[in-house]
Formats: structure tokens, C-alpha cells, sequence
């Protein structure tokens, strides 16, 4: 059935161009989009103004001597009429245009008897022959693989889908905006890294033909190399841009997305802690024009007072383990009995606290941050003086989820090569999302780096204020290949 509605549109296309017409033309005219149009519909039509408009043919009706198309241009939709009294070349396109062609339409406005907004064709040219058949806008692409494989028809034929994506250009224009006006400077650092770095992750690798060496894509966005940054003398320093880690797809994870991380000397992870909420809250507002979000099974209003979660006291209540008088073997247990599915491949006291915060998690609306987080899954934040089993580290909870990462970064040099090392005992165990050693990161830290807090937020906050999943909310999400 399509493979017949494909040649009979491909001859309509040989039809087309031994008449002359050229089916691809460079370029066309066009003096107003159709959304400018019907704002002024008025005015233009008194003063019988002729004007050229473009755009795909979504539907098509013909009527004896005359076709009735409407026109979507992206920014909204007219009806064009085209008559064979007026028209050039009627006959010629009566028979051989389609749903999903482009046209420009040169003519003038008016309204229908039933009072609908049309633009009367003087002039007809055809902008792009399409081939295949556009889907149903009604009943095309139900299935959810399809939709994303082919996000461009599910773009065209779903107005929300493409308004979520200007919001997300929104969000991620607001998070920028916010920064540059508090004097961060925006910086871009190496995607193609000798050892990874900033995060607990497996990373991708693949190999520098050049250099004839095996390199990683990164799994953090710049962290050490923004660090490297506050050595040279930058206060202030921001990047948003892709990341890549080679780990399980869900809801919430996915192995390349979008990912913003700053980092500002001379305050901890209270002043980031501040900043970090005001953020969240012009971003909010920027995008979407409100405070207050359904997310999952949570009511969330970022504009109330932001609490504050203790690592160790929020686990003891909602499982009744002290994190600080326990082993792996009683954690172990302990996410057996709360029936917690959870890998053994690497497994240790560091990836057996994560996943019982992570059921615990699952049970706070937020908004607020989680502190108090223990130095063994924290290696590149600063000790808290307070206790010196925990870290300066901060971290968004909405909708029972972290939204975000922070910390007082750790300046230490000598203290950090004991935290790499210990990470280091970690991977060669098998946990491969242990962090690596990073000799010339030590090597910069010897030269001295100030006080410095850093924070970083990915996508997925974007994602959890739609209340969608991750792979809904990016554009064109990586899919298996078609067989």
C-alpha cells in the first residue's frame, strides 16, 4: 500500500516536471509568516494588500474548479483557495499536489460565507514535492517507538510536542541568562578525555586514530578542568553542553544529554546552596510561568520555604539503619527485606548506602536539599568540620529525586590523592564507576585553588518539571537500529 502511494507520487513528480516545474526550487518568496497574517488579518485586507505566503499542505479538498488547502507554516494555519479562474496552471496542480507538499502562495485576503479567514491564490509555485505520505494527524504515530524514531512527524503532527521543545530551548536560554547576569563566564572544555573525571559513572570509550591512544567522552561537564580554571584565576565559570556515560536507560538516566555545571571561588556550598534555589526558581518561572509543578505522584512548590534533609537521620527513618553503625552485610540485608532491586556487579559499602538513600528518596516531595552526605560516596567534596564522616555536599530533592549535585569542592591536594587512591581500590574490585586517578588534576591543585563551590544539573530537571519521562523530553533520543 505505501510502496504504491510512493510511485504514484513520484510520477505525479515526473508529471510536474515535464510540464516545466521545478519540484526543489533554491529559494521562494515570502513577505509574511501565516501567524503575522492572521494577527493583521484586518488591516491587510482593507487595504487589499497582495502577499506571499509558504508553507506544507496539511489538507486538500477539491471541489470542481477550485482546491482548498490549509497551510502550516509552523507558526499557524490558513486556508488557501485556488481557482481555476485566477490561477495559472490549474489543471497541472489539480491533479498532481498532495498532503505534504510546500507551496508559496501569492494573493489576497478575504473571508469564506462561513466567515473563515483564506487567502484567494493569484499565483502558485511549488516549494518541495514530498514523496511519503504524512501519517493521519489523528491516528498516525500511536505507537510510542515510532513517535520518537520519527520525531519529526510526531513534531508536525502534535503542536504540544513542539511547544515543550521551545520551552526546553527556554529553559536551558533562562539557566544561561541567570548566570551571565551574575558575571559567570561561560567557558567550553574537552569533550575527549585521557582519564574521566567529576562523577561516578562507566564512561564511553573509543580511540584517537591521530594520536593512536584510547580516550574517554566525558561523564561530567568540565569538572576538573573548571577546577583548573579557579587555579589560573577565573572566579566565576559555567558550561552547558553534552555528556556521555555508559550506564542503564530509564525514566529518569539517559547515556548522552545536556548538562550545565558552575563553579565560583571563594564561597562553600551554603552560598551555592542559595544561589542554586534562585535558580531553580527564575528557571521555573522563565519557562513556564509558575511555581507550582505536578510531578509523578508529588504536588511541588518550589516557592515555599526549601527543607532540609540529613543523609544519615532521613535513612535511620525511613529504614531504621544508622548508616555510621552498620556493615554491608546488614545494608545488604536490610534492601533485600525492602525488596530494593539493585546490582552486584561491583558491589561495596559505597554503591550499598546509594541505593538505600535511593528508596528512601523516592518518598520526599522536596522541595529541598540533601546534606550530611558521608565522605565515602563524595570524593571530590570538602570534610564537614562538624563531623568528619560526612561532606560540605548538596543536593536538589523534587519529587523524590536529586535534581542536581553540589559541593564545597575539595582544594586539598594531599587529600585528594588519598580520595583517588581510595577510588582507585574501588575499580580495581570491579565497581568500574569508581572515579579515576587524575595525576595532572593533583599537579594543579599543588599550585593552590581557592575556596571554590561547585554544581551541576542535567536535563532531567527539565524533564521532571514537564512530568515526562527523560527520552520524551529530548528531541531526537538515541534508538536501537531498525532491523
Amino acid at each position: 500500500m505505501l510502496e504504491d502511494l510512493i510511485k504514484e507520487r513520484l510520477k505525479k513528480k515526473e508529471n510536474l516536471e515535464e510540464a516545466g516545474v521545478d519540484c526543489y526550487p533554491a529559494k521562494v518568496k515570502r513577505s509574511h509568516r501565516i501567524i503575522e497574517v492572521l494577527k493583521n488579518f484586518f488591516f491587510l485586507f482593507l487595504i487589499r494588500k497582495k502577499i506571499f505566503i509558504v508553507g506544507r499542505i496539511m489538507s486538500l479538498r477539491i471541489q470542481g474548479n477550485i482546491i482548498f488547502a490549509d497551510v502550516f507554516d509552523g507558526s499557524g494555519s490558513i486556508q488557501v483557495v485556488i481557482s481555476k479562474k485566477i490561477s495559472k496552471d490549474f489543471a497541472l496542480f489539480k491533479k498532481n499536489l498532495d498532503i505534504g507538499d510546500f507551496i508559496s502562495v501569492k494573493g489576497k485576503l478575504f473571508k469564506t460565507k462561513a466567515g473563515q479567514k483564506s487567502l484567494k491564490t493569484e499565483k502558485l509555485v511549488l516549494a518541495t514535492k514530498g514523496i511519503r505520505p504524512i501519517p493521519s494527524q489523528w491516528y498516525g504515530l500511536q505507537d510510542e517507538e515510532n513517535r520518537l524514531r520519527k520525531r519529526y512527524l510526531d513534531i508536525l503532527l502534535d503542536p504540544k510536542i513542539k511547544d515543550m521543545f521551545e520551552k526546553r530551548a527556554k529553559f536551558w536560554n533562562a539557566v544561561r541568562t541567570f548566570l551571565l547576569k551574575r558575571n559567570f563566564t561561560e567557558v567550553e572544555t574537552p569533550v575527549l578525555e585521557n582519564t574521566t573525571g567529576g562523577a561516578d559513572a562507566r564512561p564511553f570509550v573509543t580511540h584517537h586514530n591521530a594520536l593512536d591512544i584510547d580516550v574517554f567522552l566525558r561523564i561530567s561537564m568540565g569538572e576538573l578542568w573548571q577546577k583548573k580554571l579557579m587555579v589560573a584565576g577565573f572566579e566565576k565559570t559555567f558550561e552547558i553542553g553534552r555528556q556521555f556515560r555508559n550506564e542503564g536507560m530509564d525514566a529518569e538516566h539517559l547515556q548522552d544529554y545536556t548538562q550545565m555545571e558552575f563553579y565560583w571561588a571563594y564561597v562553600d556550598y551554603k552560598a551555592g546552596m542559595k544561589l542554586v534555589k534562585e535558580l531553580y526558581k527564575y528557571v521555573a518561572m522563565e519557562t513556564f510561568g509558575k511555581l507550582k509543578f505536578t510531578i509523578g505522584k508529588f504536588e511541588v512548590d518550589l516557592g515555599k520555604k526549601w527543607e532540609r534533609y540529613d543523609y544519615a537521620e532521613t535513612i535511620k527513618k525511613f529504614t531504621g539503619l544508622d548508616i555510621f553503625d552498620t556493615d554491608l552485610t546488614e545494608i545488604k540485608k536490610k534492601l533485600d527485606e525492602l525488596k530494593v532491586d539493585y546490582s552486584m556487579e561491583g558491589f561495596n559499602i559505597t554503591r550499598a548506602m546509594d541505593n538505600l538513600w535511593k528508596y528512601c528518596r523516592k518518598q520526599i516531595a522536596g522541595p529541598g536539599f540533601l546534606t550530611g552526605i558521608p565522605l565515602e560516596i563524595s570524593p571530590l567534596a570538602k570534610k564537614d568540620k562538624k563531623d568528619l564522616r560526612t561532606t560540605q555536599r548538596f543536593q536538589p530533592i523534587i519529587a523524590g529525586s536529586e535534581l542536581g549535585n553540589g559541593y564545597s569542592e575539595l582544594n586539598d591536594p594531599v587529600d585528594q590523592l588519598n580520595r583517588f587512591n581510595e577510588q582507585t581500590k574501588l575499580r580495581e574490585a570491579g565497581d568500574e564507576e569508581a572515579q579515576m586517578k587524575d595525576e595532572e588534576f593533583i599537579e594543579a591543585l599543588e599550585y593552590g585553588m581557592p575556596p571554590t563551590c561547585g554544581f551541576g544539573m542535567s536535563e532531567r530537571v527539565f524533564s521532571f518539571l514537564m512530568n515526562k519521562s527523560a527520552k520524551e523530553c529530548q528531541i531526537f533520543p538515541l534508538m536501537r537500529p531498525k532491523k
